[in-house]
């Protein structure tokens, strides 16, 4: 009996290491006191200037579409000539709210669709809602026509974060979209409630069978992630894994890995506090929910992402791109073979970067969040 005592804690010792891989999870990384390159390795191009743009997405014959948040949308040609879109809904602008997040359809080039989002007025507030419409050009114009919502928020919230993002899936059969908390926190955590969730849906906004709720009811059937608080980027990296990031309260700006099914612990956890200074536990404290691989504490307040494919910034291969709205910088991600992110660099812009995308050329496009907010074009310097 004292032989097997003595041997017991050598047991569990090895015990413990053959376990350790499945419980031990990497330390998420604070990059959120990273000083911004007044040095760019990029010209900057300045090509319009427009009201508080919103977001941008390029058509497939290299044109952007750009929305204002007070509910304009314009198809701008690369040399800045703008067209002016008819047909856009109403939107309630105020604050965070308004038109928000526009993309061609997988199909466009055959379907001329185009899904974006925009906060509905609606008693007490505004609601969320993802629509879908076609674009029709003629004679120098351009209109939606056939606007059909595809989803919507059913109860009124009065508060900002929106969400909103829209990503298409590699395959072009399905979509994800954001919807943030609306300042309302403890919803990001109720099963019945949209707010604080990703949302992954076919593209007539019907439930997927293989989406981890198909077999529930209501926004359950919906949902993809949960736990999230303020998503303002959301995209694709070339391997097919989806990214996110998200505005945390004070401090604990997050980027995240999105599986399928997971909860991220908004507003359970996080890596920032509350406005009023109350702590929040950490993400440390809750293993039960997923934490971010990356971090910013002071925040960035992350706004558009982009992952870079091309050939003038050949060394940023795989990147994400973030647009910095606090510390009004470009910023760029690494992934490595690992799977583990890290701020690689951020850029000095002079202004809040409110979108990021990346033309067909390589040239990287963003807009500033500003009335005038300019559309800039960055090129490799010589």
């Amino acid at each position: 009996m004292r032989r097997i005592l003595a041997d017991l804690p050598m047991f569990l010792a090895a015990f413990m290491i053959v376990l350790a891989p499945q419980i031990v999870r990497a330390e998420s990384i604070n990059a959120g006191g990273r000083e911004a390159r007044t040095q760019a390795p990029f010209n900057i191009t300045a090509i319009a200037e427009f009201d508080t743009p919103w977001a941008i997405a390029f058509l497939p014959d290299d044109r952007l579409l750009l929305t204002e948040k007070g509910g304009r949308v314009f198809i701008i040609t690369q040399g800045g000539e703008k067209t002016k879109v008819a047909g856009v809904p109403e939107v309630s602008y105020s604050g965070q709210n308004g038109l928000l997040d526009i993309a061609p359809a997988p199909d466009f080039k055959t379907s001329k669709a185009i899904y974006f989002t925009f906060n509905a007025p609606a008693n007490g507030g505004s609601r969320v809602i993802l629509a879908r419409a076609i674009l029709n050009e003629n004679g120098g114009k351009a209109k939606l026509e056939d606007k059909v919502a595809i989803w919507e928020q059913t109860v009124a919230a009065r508060g900002g974060q929106p969400g909103g993002i829209i990503a298409f899936a590699p395959d072009g059969k399905h979509l994800f979209l954001t919807v943030g908390d609306r300042m309302e926190p403890a919803t990001a955590q109720n099963d019945n409630a949209p707010m604080g969730k990703i949302l992954r849906m076919n593209l007539d906004g019907s439930v997927p069978a293989d989406n981890p709720y198909a077999n529930e009811d209501g926004i359950k059937a919906l949902t993809w992630s949960t736990g999230h608080r303020n998503p303002y980027g959301l995209a694709f990296a070339a391997d097919g894994k989806l990214w996110e990031h998200e505005m945390g309260p004070r401090g604990g700006d997050e980027f995240n890995h999105i599986k399928s099914g997971l909860n991220y612990g908004w507003p359970l956890v996080s890596n920032g506090d509350n406005y009023s200074g109350r702590p929040i536990p950490r993400h440390s404290t809750r293993p039960d929910f997923e934490a971010p691989p990356l971090f910013w504490t002071p925040v960035i307040a992350p706004a558009g992402l982009a992952f870079y494919k091309g050939k003038m910034f050949a060394d940023w291969d795989g990147s994400a791109l973030i647009g910095g709205l606090s510390v009004m910088a470009l910023v760029r991600v690494v992934i490595n073979s690992d799977g583990q992110p890290d701020e690689a660099e951020r850029f000095t812009m002079e202004n809040r970067i409110r979108d990021v995308a990346v033309a067909s050329d390589g040239a990287i496009w963003l807009i500033e969040d500003d009335n005038p907010g300019r559309l800039l074009r960055l090129t490799p310097k010589e």
